[in-house]
């Protein structure tokens, strides 16, 4: 049976209840299943929070006896293997499905194909890689995780017309209006993680939480490259920890480790890599002619009083991304939006590991004492595709990705 403009608006349908769930169902895709008998949806579901149930045997259960000789939209292809749950193509089977459209077929080798293969071979029709583009977004996270074993990395910057991104000494800038920042709380709400470098950490002194009335228990995992331990204990962050997870990423060679052989479950990457020592310091003696066992003291005082708070520290080169990114793929994180400053923006960029840039641009100007973004519309890097602009307000949203 050839794929009918029926078709794709129930699977652009199944799509859009695909993303209801996105960054609340762990290390699982969050997939959204339709089940149509004479085009009517007698039965629809996405993926639990938490990641189980999967959608189908959620949607097949609510149309009961009508999904016999009905067909079901799934944006990913259905799962054959036995994990913690049954296979999701023996469900379909089970309930006497007739077809079975899918959107994206799925990477990973348990299943790639499997599951098409095991429907195909019980008689079932199956029809692959409707609307697969649309399909592939709202999959990115799970998708690049899969494939590239890191998440799938969103570079946010809101700019003002004179190019810069915030002012030195000033903190928090708005620049974008409250249409735009709502936007950005709902972007927070669909993420698993969100990252920012230590001095916007303490010069914006940020929350980096879901304030949207309703979405503030879908706040990101707040992630703060800190190599030298620097946050401040009275930051929002720090303040916060018990009841929104805050990671900090300090340097290897601070590790409480050291040199010591064997690994540790907060220990991430690989070969340690060198730091300029803490301000006001020399190596080999501190300024005022503390040895540099004072110093240690002193990063041991502020490692347990961070940890104390319900922070957890991770030891990684925070300036290394081509490590940090898949040691957070390994903690389940499949997809990180990148807020700031300018220079941890140039760090993903220049390591190109960023997938999505999202660029507002507002009509407010900085002018003097302003930090320059690191890039506006005339010089995004190679390899990105301008996918869309929306306006929210005054402000101007553009969005480039990268193909997956």
């Amino acid at each position: 049976m050839s794929v009918t403009s029926h078709d794709e608006s129930f699977m652009a349908a199944a799509i859009r209840l695909s993303r209801r769930h996105l960054g609340r169902t762990a290390t699982n895709p969050s997939v959204g299943c339709l089940i149509v008998k004479d085009g009517v949806v007698v039965g629809q579901a996405v993926t639990a929070v938490g990641g189980r149930p999967h959608a189908e045997p959620q949607a097949l259960a609510e149309a009961g006896d009508a999904a016999r000789g009905a067909t079901a939209y799934v944006t990913l292809e259905p799962c054959s293997h036995h994990g913690k749950t049954p296979p999701c193509a023996e469900a379909l089977l089970a309930y006497g499905v007739a077809r079975v459209v899918i959107s994206v077929t799925d990477p990973d080798p348990r299943v790639s194909g499997r599951g098409i293969a095991m429907l195909r071979e019980a008689g079932i029709e199956v029809d692959a890689g409707v609307l697969e583009a649309d399909g592939r977004r709202s999959l990115a996270g799970y998708l690049t995780r899969q494939t590239k074993n890191r998440p799938y990395v969103t570079l946010k910057l809101a700019v003002s017309a004179d190019g810069m991104i915030g002012r030195q000494g000033e903190g928090q800038v708005a620049i974008t209006g409250p249409e735009a920042r709502a936007e950005v709380q709902a972007l927070r709400a669909e993420t698993d993680a969100i990252l920012v470098g230590i001095g916007t950490a303490i010069s914006d002194n940020p929350l980096l939480t879901v304030r949207t009335p309703g979405l503030e228990a879908q706040s990101p995992i707040r992630i703060v490259l800190d190599p030298s331990l620097a946050l401040p204990l009275t930051s929002k962050l720090v303040q916060t920890a018990r009841d929104v997870p805050v990671i900090v990423v300090a340097s290897e060679e601070i590790s409480p480790l050291g040199s010591e052989e064997g690994s540790h479950p907060s220990v991430l990457g690989a070969t340690p890599q060198p730091i300029s020592p803490l301000v006001g310091e020399m190596s080999g003696r501190t300024e005022g002619g503390a040895t540099l066992s004072d110093a240690a003291t002193d990063l041991d005082s502020r490692r347990i009083a961070l940890e104390a708070t319900g922070v957890e520290i991770v030891y990684c080169n925070p300036y290394h991304p081509e490590i940090l990114l898949p040691a957070l793929a390994t903690r389940g994180i499949s997809s990180l939006l990148v807020e700031g400053g300018a220079k941890t923006a140039r760090l993903f960029l220049e390591a190109g590991l960023v997938d999505r840039i999202q660029l507002y641009q507002a009509p407010v100007v900085i002018c003097e004492g302003g930090i320059e973004s690191p890039l506006d519309t005339t010089d995004i890097p190679s390899g990105f595709a301008h996918t869309g602009t929306q306006m929210f307000g005054e402000d101007r949203l553009d969005e480039y990705e990268r193909g997956l």
